[in-house]
């Protein structure tokens, strides 16, 4: 065997291997030698494999990647890979990343648990291309399971620009995955948005819907022409800073509600700002939700106009969109959770009221859980994530007993000490008696003894 041929590793399976003995001089014994079986090439029927955290790309032969997805039974679309052989630039990088791509195919499939496991399985290996990893994995052979090809001289090293082209692909099918999420998320509660948007004379909320219009607008172009060209970027490139303002003035109102919820004790006046939370609190919800599928629809048209007019730069635009994106999700998770946490605190007021408000109390607790669970969709659906269990409304009959409860504890130390009490004062009002009894009959006694003398 060379030393320039490509070495594969089962991780599924024991492959036979091929035995030879000979001697240690150190030893003086035998010992087996083990040579794996396939010694040709797999490039034609081999297959890469590139994850960038989010999701994984499975670029290669058409037939190969389709049997390699049956085999693992992962659901699949399109990478859309031919779009970077027509814009990758000039260079021996590029020249053979275009060559690969002409003859290649790509699907992407989400990084859930199931499809994570193929990270782990095939031991995918960090790349020069920050943030993605590679390997390379084929079926040399009689052998049905799939190999990693281990890395070594002679083997196949994954091209940069390749690399950074079908990371700058992966992240827009994300960002387009999370725009139908919330697109679901906004048909649920459109009428709410509607009301919202209507009720709303502010000029910051009109212009998000304007602003709205002109992306879907682009993002129209960029699917029926399949790249975003200097023109349809000058149509929205001033976006940004309008979503950015309508945002910020949504988090504005969601901490005002929180607010108006801080220090209140008195029932009433609890009740009234946990029901005007549940009443605004989806409203605003929905107009971040809408601020944020915008946000990801620019970055998306971005990623393409960079990979138009500057391919070399996408990989690095690519990392600063992903941490903006970040920073906002931080944005968003903080201001929300502080309104959950003011829910929270009331619902646990309200509960230490249910004796003398036994209606307020209750609905407090029930304004608490409404927003709280409409937080937790929210967060759902821009992939925060929060695991959170309902308040549960103090039942009246449930806090009577507990005040019985204490009574009874505290009770047969009371009656004891009545009982002492009056056992003392009946005999304290006995002794008392008695010597005014004495008294009355030594007067009476005088006053006999007087009148004889008169």
């Amino acid at each position: 065997m060379s030393a320039g041929t490509p070495i594969l590793e089962d991780h599924d399976a024991t492959p036979a291997i091929a035995t030879h003995t000979h001697t240690d001089s150190t030893l003086n014994c035998e010992k087996p030698l083990s040579l794996p079986t396939f010694q040709e090439p797999v490039m034609d029927n081999g297959i890469q494999l590139i994850s960038d955290g989010d999701g994984l790309a499975v670029i290669g032969n058409p037939t190969a990647v389709e049997r390699f997805l049956d085999s693992e039974g992962l659901p699949s679309k399109d990478l859309g890979l031919q779009r970077l052989g027509s814009v990758l630039g000039i260079g021996a990088g590029a020249v053979q990343a275009g060559s690969e791509i002409a003859a290649n195919s790509g699907r992407w499939v989400k990084l859930t648990k199931e499809s994570a496991q193929l990270v782990k399985k095939f031991g995918l290996m960090e790349s020069k291309t920050p943030g993605v990893s590679h390997a390379m994995v084929g079926q040399p052979g009689s052998i049905k399971s799939w190999l990693q090809i281990a890395k070594g001289p002679g083997s196949v090293v994954p091209n940069p620009a390749l690399l950074a082209g079908a990371a700058g692909i992966m992240a827009q099918i994300a960002m387009q995955l999370a725009m139908n999420e919330i697109t679901d998320y906004l048909a649920a509660v459109e009428e709410k948005v509607d009301d919202v948007l209507r009720a709303q004379k502010d000029a910051v909320l009109a212009r998000m819907i304007g602003v709205g219009f002109v992306i879907e607008e682009a993002m129209t172009i960029r699917e029926t022409r399949g790249r975003v060209d200097e023109v349809t970027w000058s149509k929205v490139q001033t976006a940004p800073a309008t979503i950015a303002e309508t945002q910020a003035y949504a988090l504005c109102q969601l901490d005002a509600l929180a607010e108006k919820l801080e220090g209140k004790t008195k029932i009433v006046d609890l009740a009234k700002a946990a029901k005007e939370a549940e009443s605004k609190g989806q409203e605003w919800l929905a107009v971040l939700a809408r601020c944020f599928q915008l946000q990801d629809a620019i970055a998306v048209l971005e990623l393409d106009r960079v990979l138009d007019a500057s391919p070399g730069e996408l990989d690095g635009h690519r990392l600063g969109l992903r941490a903006a994106r970040k920073d906002r999700l931080e944005l968003i998770s903080r201001s929300t959770e502080r309104l959950m946490a003011r829910m929270d605190a009331a619902a646990g007021t309200a509960n230490t009221k249910v004796l003398m408000h036994p209606a307020k109390a209750p609905a407090v607790v029930q304004s608490s859980n409404h927003v709280s669970r409409a937080i937790v969709d929210f967060h759902e659906r821009l992939g925060i994530g929060r695991v959170r269990k309902s308040s549960e409304a103090r039942r009246w009959a449930d806090a009577a007993k507990e005040v019985k409860d204490k009574a009874l504890e505290t009770g047969a130390d009371g009656v004891d000490a009545a009982r002492r009490f009056g056992n003392e004062t009946l005999d304290r009002a006995k002794s008392a008696a008695g010597k005014l009894s004495s008294r009355i009959a030594e007067g009476a006694l005088r006053r006999r003894e007087d009148d004889k003398e008169g």
